[in-house]
Order: structure tokens, then C-alpha cells, then sequence
């Protein structure tokens, strides 16, 4: 696995220059030993994990109390979302990612998928960076949390 680019959403790679995290939670995505085909998911997410879990974030951090919802991971005013699965849960965590912004909760997020071919090796109808980033321009004026989306391949 390795990096392929970044996008900024409403200035989110600026939010994680400035608190100094933009070169360590990109560094996560060059783990050359992890090899993306099918049934790869249980990899990337362990990997991922551990690297959050080695700088003391929070995981599987529930967005509300009430609600039996999730992020990845959650540190400080920061938020993560991991997306390997069903190109229908990515604009879930868009909205996820939202919320926690509206309700103060965070003040930036990252969101990493795995590019469009990345996904096709990975599996059918799989979520993919480059979609999620055309949707996140049309829906620029609705989804307003400074997001930086993380593609890898």
C-alpha cells in the first residue's frame, strides 16, 4: 500500500499542517508489506489501527452518546474515518464527519480511501477516492468540515 494523493476539502490539509500531524497520518499510508487485493481490508485496518493506537488516539469513538455510531479515531479536535467497504457508506461518514464539526467536537477530520483501482482489486462496489471527492465539491456548501481526504492504491 502506498500513498496516491491527498485533497483538501475546505482547507483540511492546512488544519493538519498546523498541528504539525499532515506528514505522520500520510506516512501511515506507505506500508509497502501490505499488498491491496481481495480480502485485504482486515490488513489495511489492523495496520491503520495500530499506528493510531501507537499515538494514543481514541478508536471506534462513538460521535454521540445516544447513537450507536462511530469514527476510526478521534484525538484532541481531530477525527478519522477509515473507508474500505461499500461505496454506500462513504457519504454516511461524510455526514458523521459533519456533525462532529457542527457540534464542535472536532475542528478538522481525514478521510482515507483507497483510489478507484485500488478498490476494484479490493472488490466490488468499493469506495474509492476519487468519487468521494467529486462528491464532496458538489456538496462543498453542505458538508463544511475542513476534511483532508487521504487516497491510497
Amino acid at each position: 500500500m502506498k500513498l496516491a494523493f491527498t485533497h483538501d476539502h475546505h482547507n483540511g490539509a492546512a488544519e493538519w499542517q498546523k498541528r504539525d500531524m499532515f506528514d505522520w497520518i500520510t506516512d501511515i499510508f506507505e506500508a509497502p508489506a501490505i499488498k491491496l487485493g481481495l480480502r485485504c481490508t482486515v490488513d489495511i485496518r489492523q495496520h491503520v489501527s495500530r499506528e493510531f493506537q501507537l499515538d494514543g488516539w481514541g478508536q471506534d469513538v462513538k460521535i454521540d452518546q445516544s447513537l450507536n455510531l462511530t469514527v476510526s479515531a478521534m484525538k484532541d479536535d481531530l477525527a478519522f474515518q477509515l473507508q474500505t467497504g461499500n461505496i454506500s457508506r462513504a457519504p454516511y461518514d461524510l455526514l458523521k464527519l459533519q456533525h462532529l464539526f457542527q457540534t464542535s467536537k472536532i475542528e478538522a477530520a481525514a478521510l482515507a480511501l483507497p483510489t478507484r483501482d485500488a478498490a476494484a482489486k479490493m472488490g466490488s462496489n468499493i469506495a474509492n477516492a476519487e468519487r468521494v471527492c467529486k462528491e464532496m465539491t458538489a456538496f462543498d456548501r453542505v458538508i463544511t468540515v475542513p476534511i483532508l481526504l487521504i487516497a491510497f492504491e
